[in-house]
């Protein structure tokens, strides 16, 4: 599914990186704010920035406490790890991340497994819900959480409705499920949808959000929920060997990140809808009208490959993501101006 094309050592200099929105770099800014960063020991609660993270982003989210960890998949984890105990079942979209992308974590980690859920752009509905629902029975795995990714990343960075949300868990709670929702991209969708980031995460025990993809920071991700939950998560974190020491350095460019760069969200999804426009208008290329800043693009009826493309616009300093047997990712992000999209989409024209 994630198939990134092989370093090509004659390949020229990349000028715009339309890998993942994980490719950017802190801006000098930020580097500044990390620099000036207050530390102290973390896992002792004394890190002063990890603090001033972990209480804004619970606020943010509208959430009792907050973890910080190193990355997304960590809190997905450690997530896991709390809600499910070996043997239990986890209800999810069948392109979910966590099938997808971490490695088998759940099964490998926690002993839980998957169950996915078919549904258009990464979503999936009430009534496919109800009807993954086992009931309790000695002979069926314990169905302990439903999980959630929002934006939908193998979706097309599609953006869950509020009311579809509140109708999942709802489901889920009366079955005595708990929620837990992939927040990696929370933020692009709260800005795409004018949404505010709590109204999300309301109705799930626990929520991240990712500072390494829109939001341009080199490390880190929070994890948040109800102050026993985020207590319970803690010593998954331990466990995991995800405890840190001065890790403001790392927070610094968080609390940076969220001062100056959740607005401008705003600008890669107006970039992707050019792209996608652009993009549109090349003989064999489908596309999606993206919701944020995800843009896949299907060349199956180019007669190409897209590793066949990825390779190709690579010659020309274009990085793309191969995603599945005909299609291409790009993302747009805080390294990609407007211009880089018009640079991008002359290579494509060339290549066709």
């Amino acid at each position: 599914m994630y198939a990134p094309v092989p370093p090509d050592p004659n390949a020229p200099e990349v000028r715009v990186n339309l890998y993942s929105d994980t490719q950017t770099r802190p801006t000098a800014a930020m580097r500044e704010a990390m620099m000036a960063a207050e530390v102290g020991d973390e896992q002792l609660g004394l890190d002063p920035t990890i603090n001033a993270l972990c209480a804004r982003v619970a606020t943010l989210l509208g959430k009792e406490a907050a973890i910080f960890l190193p990355s997304g998949a960590m809190c997905n984890s450690v997530a896991i790890l709390t809600h499910c105990r070996p043997g239990d079942e986890i209800v999810a979209h069948e392109t979910a991340h966590i099938i997808e992308a971490e490695g088998g974590a759940p099964w490998a980690l926690a002993g839980a497994s998957v169950l996915g859920l078919p549904g258009p752009r990464g979503m999936f509905s009430a009534e496919a819900l109800r009807g993954a629902l086992r009931g309790r029975s000695r002979y069926s795995p314990p169905q302990t959480l439903l999980a959630v990714e929002q934006t939908s990343n193998l979706g097309g960075g599609a953006i869950w409705p509020l009311a579809t949300l509140a109708e999942l868990t709802g489901i889920a709670r009366e079955a005595g499920m708990a929620a837990h929702m992939d927040g990696a991209r929370l933020l692009n969708a709260a800005v795409a949808s004018g949404v505010p980031a709590r109204d999300f995460a309301a109705p799930f025990d626990t929520v991240w959000i990712d500072f390494t993809k829109g939001l341009g920071a080199p490390l880190g991700a929070v994890l948040a929920g109800s102050a026993e939950t985020i207590g319970r998560a803690w010593r998954w974190k331990q466990r995991l060997g995800g405890s840190l020491r001065q890790a403001g350095i790392c927070a610094a460019g968080c609390l940076h990140a969220l001062d100056y760069h959740v607005e401008r969200l705003a600008e890669d999804h107006a970039n992707a809808r050019r792209l996608a426009d652009g993009l549109a208008e090349i003989a064999g290329i489908a596309v999606e009208s993206p919701d944020t800043n995800l843009v896949y693009a299907d060349v199956a009826a180019t007669g190409r490959t897209p590793e066949d493309w990825a390779s190709a616009l690579r010659r020309q300093g274009i990085m793309v993501s191969v995603m599945g047997r005909t299609r291409l990712r790009l993302c747009t992000h805080l390294d990609v101006s407007a211009e880089d999209i018009e640079t991008a989409l002359a290579a494509f024209r060339a290549i066709n």
